[in-house]
C-alpha cells in the first residue's frame, strides 16, 4: 500500500477530502453553538428572564429528548455511535447523516452532556465518502478516505492536525506497522482542511467554536508540590470517571423494560432536574449542562470549593444520564470538564496556578475517558498552549496516572485465545 500510482492517487484523494470534511465539521459546530445561543440567551431574554426559567430548563432537554427519539426511530443508522460503548472512527454511510445531525442536534443544542467529536467524526466520514463516490475505490481505499474525512473534520474541534492525527493514529495502533501508511492520506486531509479554520493568503479562515482557553497566565516553573498535585489529580480523575461509567451502565441495565421512548424522556427531564436543583443550590445551570468545553474558564476562575465541588458532582451524574439513556454525542469532553473541575480545587486550596489545572486536568480527563495516553499527553499541553509550555511535564504525569488507574480499575477485556 505504501508505493506505486495507487497510493499516490490515494493520498491525492485525502487532500481533496480534507477541505469539505474540515468545512462539514465546522458548519456543525457553528450551528450548535448558534442553537444553544437562541434556545438558552436568546429565548430566555424573550421572556423577560436573565436566564433560563426552570420550565426551560426541564423542558428544552425533553424537547431534544424527542428529536433523538425522531432520529433514532425513523432515520437509518440508529442516530450515530452509542457513547456508552466509546468513541468510534468506523466510516459512516451517506445515508446515516441525516440521522445522525438529528440526533446529535438534539443532544448538543438541547442541553444534554456529551460532546460534539463524536458526529463531527460521523460527518467528516460522510462527507470524505460523498465526494469520492465517483471514484472506484475497494473496501480498504474507502476506509482509509472515510478516516481522512473524520480526521480533517475534527482538527477544527481540537484546534490543529497534530492532536487529531494522533487520537486517530493511537486509536489504531493495534495494527501495527501496517497503521501508518493508512494514516498518511488522513494527516493530508487534516492539513489541507485545517487551512480552512486559519485561512490563508488574503481570507482569515472560519471561527470554528472549538476548544479553546483564552486569556491563560503565564505558568513559569515547575514545581515539586505541582508534580504531586498532577499525580493526585490524575488518579482522582480516573476514580470519577469510572464512577461515571460504572453508574451509566447501572442506569442503562435498570432502564431496559422502560423502552427507549421513555428511557430517551426520562433522561432528558432527570438532566434538565440535576441543573435546576445545581441551579437553587449556588451553581450555574449552564455548567452542569452542555459538554463543558464553554465552561471551563468559569469552573477554573470559581473561588469557592462548595461550588466546584457541586459542579463535579452535577455534571458527573447528568454526564451518567446522559451516557446511559440513548443520546447521541461523544464521551470525552464533559470527561475533560470533569477533570479540570479537579483539578480546579489546588487553585481554590493553594493558590495552585489556574493555567498547570487546566493542562493537568484536560490531559487526566481525556486519558481515563478515551484511554489514549499520547494524545492525552498532547491534548494537555497544547489546550494552555504558549503560556503553558512549562506545564507539559505535569500534564504527561496526570494523563500517565488516569491512564494506568483506569486500566487497573476497568481492564480491557483479553483478546480470545486463537
Amino acid at each position: 500500500m505504501t508505493g506505486g500510482k495507487a497510493y499516490v492517487r490515494l493520498v491525492a484523494l485525502g487532500a481533496l477530502v480534507g477541505i469539505p470534511a474540515a468545512l462539514a465539521g465546522a458548519l456543525f459546530l457553528g450551528l450548535i453553538h448558534e442553537l444553544q445561543h437562541v434556545l438558552w440567551t436568546d429565548l430566555p431574554d424573550a421572556l423577560g428572564e436573565s436566564s433560563p426559567p426552570w420550565y426551560l430548563l426541564l423542558g428544552l432537554p425533553v424537547a431534544g429528548a424527542a428529536l433523538v427519539i425522531v432520529a433514532r426511530r425513523l432515520l437509518p443508522g440508529d442516530g450515530g455511535h452509542d457513547p456508552l460503548a466509546g468513541l468510534s472512527t468506523d466510516p459512516t454511510p451517506l445515508s446515516h447523516a441525516p440521522g445522525v445531525l438529528l440526533a446529535a442536534t438534539g443532544t448538543l443544542g438541547f442541553g444534554i452532556v456529551l460532546g460534539p467529536e463524536a458526529p463531527v467524526i460521523a460527518l467528516g466520514s460522510v462527507v470524505a465518502l460523498a465526494v469520492t463516490s465517483i471514484v472506484t475505490l475497494d473496501e480498504r481505499e474507502g476506509r482509509v478516505l472515510g478516516l481522512a474525512g473524520s480526521f480533517s473534520a475534527i482538527s477544527a474541534l481540537f484546534g490543529g492536525p497534530i492532536v487529531a492525527g494522533v487520537m486517530m493514529l493511537e486509536a489504531g495502533v493495534g495494527l501495527g506497522a501496517a497503521l501508518l501508511p493508512a494514516m498518511l492520506p488522513g494527516f493530508v486531509a487534516a492539513a489541507v482542511g485545517y487551512l480552512i479554520i486559519i485561512g490563508f493568503g488574503d481570507w482569515g479562515g472560519l471561527d470554528a467554536p472549538g476548544l479553546a482557553v483564552p486569556n491563560l497566565p503565564v505558568y513559569d516553573g515547575e514545581q515539586v508540590l505541582d508534580l504531586i498535585a498532577a499525580l493526585v489529580v490524575g488518579v482522582t480523575v480516573a476514580v470519577t470517571i469510572f464512577a461515571v461509567r460504572k453508574l451509566a451502565k447501572w442506569v442503562r441495565e435498570r432502564e431496559r423494560g422502560m423502552g427507549m421512548t421513555a428511557a430517551l424522556l426520562g433522561g432528558g427531564l432527570a438532566v434538565g432536574a440535576i441543573a435546576l436543583v445545581a441551579d437553587w443550590l449556588g451553581a450555574n445551570s449552564q455548567d452542569v449542562l452542555f459538554s463543558g468545553q464553554q465552561s471551563i474558564p468559569a469552573v477554573i476562575a470559581e473561588e469557592s470549593t462548595g461550588i466546584v465541588l457541586l459542579l463535579i458532582a452535577a455534571k458527573a451524574i447528568a454526564y451518567a444520564v446522559s451516557l446511559a439513556c440513548g443520546f447521541r454525542g461523544g464521551p470525552i469532553f464533559p470527561a475533560v470538564f470533569l477533570g479540570v473541575g479537579i483539578a480546579a480545587l489546588p487553585v481554590v486550596w493553594f493558590d495552585a496556578s489556574p493555567t498547570l489545572a487546566i493542562a493537568i486536568g484536560a490531559a487526566a480527563g481525556m486519558a481515563a475517558q478515551a484511554r489514549l495516553l499520547l494524545t492525552s499527553m498532547l491534548f494537555g499541553g497544547l489546550l494552555v498552549g504558549t503560556p503553558g509550555v512549562d506545564a507539559v511535564p505535569a500534564a504527561v504525569i496526570a494523563a500517565a496516572a488516569a491512564w494506568m488507574t483506569i486500566m487497573a480499575l476497568d481492564p480491557p477485556p483479553k483478546p480470545a485465545a486463537g
